[in-house]
């Protein structure tokens, strides 16, 4: 038997990453689906009450910014893109509100550029952020700062923006939803023939073939081609991808229990490996810390967290969100990862319990001077 995760057990997973279309939000540039965003929140609030933790990753916000100011078609002038955006994200945000309280769940509004995720010491503020809001069983709702952006209002930037999300809280799946049942072999818009693809693995060369076969609804950024390109950027964190029809009645229930809908994109390797790959191969060591052989023992045997009392010296100058060197007493480099203090702070705090860190330098960040999820063993 194949060691494959089944559909059910991928629909299971206990993070999910959940993205709606401006086609499917805004009724085809009619203003806001009042009624199908209903009806998420009803799907949503029940995989909440399961046990599922949930980011929701919207756009919209120009679409209905558009519908308010009474455009009726999507402006190319930057400037214009992001006075729609300002005037939509408000009728946004007041519909999740609204119907996510229904259900007694609270909300969030987190906004972001991709900048905030690329950037190191961004990136682990906002996955600081978004980590203690799950844990509160609040549901972040999550869009493109378009107001500010400069260069994010692209082809496909909320579906790029979603995976990053997933890949920010490592999440088990990613689910994108759109007015498409899924990918196609070819454009079913122009070949009623096409045949869906039921799954594929993120590299496949047959799934970019078939992404680069359908085109722009035109109301939104993206097409099929960005959802592609956002499940592969997911994969690089392990994480599963689900693109499908959000018409589709019940659709997040239905993938919930591994039902035959849509296309399901498999990463290469599961989310440890693959994330801990990516830390180990794309960031460039800003400086070290020498570890005592207890502090060695704990990471090499128990995989866990570093914690500033095993740390006896800070060398070099990095900020927080930097990658630093692991070593142990003879200079041997053993692990590495995303620091959460920055040097200065670091000498401060070694060889101290995680409760004095407050006490040290008047505040907390997180009581791990390395976090066990970002730090892999060489």
């Amino acid at each position: 038997m194949s060691d494959r995760q089944t559909r059910a057990q991928i629909g299971g997973g206990r993070r999910w990453v959940v993205k709606i279309g401006s086609s499917l939000l805004t009724d085809g540039g009619r203003g806001l689906d009042h009624a199908a965003i209903k009806a998420w929140a009803e799907q949503m609030a029940a995989l909440r009450a399961a046990g599922c933790e949930l980011v929701l990753v919207s756009s919209g916000a120009v679409a209905e910014g558009m519908s308010r100011l009474g455009w009726g078609r999507r402006p190319h002038e930057l400037v214009a893109l992001q006075a729609a955006a300002a005037v939509g994200q408000m009728g946004l945000v007041q519909a999740y509100e609204s119907n996510f309280k229904q259900h007694g769940l609270h909300t969030a509004q987190i906004l972001l550029t991709h900048d905030d995720l690329s950037n190191r010491t961004r990136y682990l503020n906002a996955r600081s952020t978004l980590r203690k809001l799950l844990s509160l069983g609040v549901i972040p709702v999550v869009n493109e700062n378009d107001t500010v952006a400069c260069d994010e209002l692209r082809f496909g930037d909320n579906d790029t923006l979603a995976a990053l999300v997933a890949n920010l809280v490592e999440a088990n799946l990613l689910v994108i939803l759109t007015d498409q049942a899924g990918v196609y072999d070819s454009d079913p818009r122009a070949n009623p023939a096409a045949a869906l693809l039921p799954e594929a693995d993120a590299d496949s060369e047959q799934l970019t073939r078939a992404a680069a076969a359908t085109s722009s609804s035109g109301l939104g950024s993206g097409g099929m081609a960005s959802k592609v390109r956002a499940a592969g950027l997911a994969a690089r964190s392990g994480t599963y991808t689900w693109i499908a029809s959000g018409r589709e009645p019940g659709v997040l229930q239905a993938l919930a229990s591994g039902a035959s809908l849509g296309t399901l994109v498999r990463p290469a390797s599961g989310p440890l490996a693959a994330r801990k790959r990516w830390l180990a191969g794309q960031l460039q060591a800003r400086g070290s810390l020498v570890l005592d052989d207890g502090a060695v023992n704990v990471l090499k045997q128990a995989g866990r967290s570093l914690l500033p009392v095993g740390v006896t010296a800070v060398e070099g100058s990095f900020r927080r969100g930097d990658l630093v060197s692991c070593r142990d007493a003879g200079g041997r480099a053993i692990a590495r990862g995303l620091v959460n203090y920055t040097a200065e702070e670091a000498r401060r705090i070694i060889g101290h319990p995680s409760e004095r860190i407050e006490q040290l330098l008047g505040y907390v960040d997180e009581p791990e001077l390395i976090h066990r999820d970002n730090l892999v063993l060489l």
